[in-house]
């Protein structure tokens, strides 16, 4: 996965929620998303409008199981 853009972290809670993520709590500042079928919970932080960390983006898209170019078409 290469050239991974800065996103927020809302961004990438409702490009994952698009993906068919649903919300399963929301633990202070983190949203963690969970999706039947998949084993994985995603725990997002959100911290105001501050983009994530490429390497946290990188680790998110991977554990959700969807491609780098299956995320960005639904930014």
């Amino acid at each position: 996965m290469s050239n991974v853009p800065s996103v927020s972290g809302k961004d990438a809670v409702k490009a994952f929620k698009k993906l068919g993520f649903v919300e399963a709590r929301i633990q202070g500042s983190h949203v963690i998303l969970k999706m039947d079928g998949n084993p994985n919970l995603l725990t997002i932080p959100v911290h105001g409008n501050s983009d994530l960390k490429t390497g946290t983006l990188r680790g998110l898209i991977k554990a959700s199981g969807f491609t780098l170019e299956q995320f960005l078409e639904q930014l």
